[in-house]
């Protein structure tokens, strides 16, 4: 299967005629969506218009223009914000099948909340990233976390941050969940904040639930 990546630039390359080398603001895991990527490249920029009548239907460019020179989509963006859907009632939605997890499980909010408000700040989250990594630095700062109610049966984790690890957001939500079902205590979720092995926290919550929502600059 093809990255978003790859099929924006052969899309690049047939409308402009050359091949195009793109820089993504947030790479995506297979199944996660991403409402508000952005993409930079060298050279002019193709007409929206023209690339949404080459992609397939499920990649749409909303915008597209000349940038400052020198810009790179990944390197200067400030913060991203990601959110993982759940949805929470027995029954599964076949409207958010592929758009949300299927939660059946208990759901302590106060045990969420709870969680959601240690992750702010400066941490380090080893315990939130494959073991066999390409980072270097662990330290992330949070500025924003919150579980919010997002319509019938559906709560949403938002999180803002610098930079994020691979999985980390994902690994996060399955590890909270750990604690709203009762498996683990948030003073336990607490103590993963504190650089300890991956081992530790919880399973690595499915892709299809997450969804890139911004990138601020």
């Amino acid at each position: 299967m093809r990255t978003v990546q790859e099929v924006l630039e052969d899309a690049l390359a047939r409308i402009l005629g050359t091949n195009v080398a793109l820089t993504v603001a947030g790479r995506t895991d297979a199944g996660v969506h991403a409402l508000g990527q952005v993409a930079s490249h060298p050279g002019a920029p193709a007409p929206a218009y023209a690339l949404n009548g080459v992609l397939p239907a499920d990649v749409r460019i909303l915008q597209s223009e000349v940038a400052a020179d020198g810009f790179d989509a990944r390197r200067d963006a400030r913060s991203r914000t990601y959110r993982y859907r759940i949805f929470t009632r027995a029954t599964p939605s076949p409207f958010e099948r592929g758009r949300a997890l299927h939660w059946r499980h208990l759901l302590d909010r106060e045990a969420l909340d709870r969680c959601a408000a240690a992750i702010r700040g400066t941490h380090d989250f080893t315990a939130f990233t494959p073991t066999q990594t390409d980072h270097v630095r662990f330290d992330r700062d949070v500025l924003r976390a919150e579980w919010v109610d997002a319509g019938p049966h559906a709560v949403e984790f938002w999180v803002e941050a610098d930079t994020f690890m691979r999985h980390m957001v994902r690994t996060l939500v399955g590890t909270m969940l750990e604690v709203a079902r009762g498996r683990m205590t948030p003073a336990e979720f607490d103590a993963l904040l504190h650089g300890v092995p991956r081992s530790t926290a919880g399973d690595t919550a499915p892709g299809h639930g997450l969804y890139l929502q911004s990138v601020r600059y």
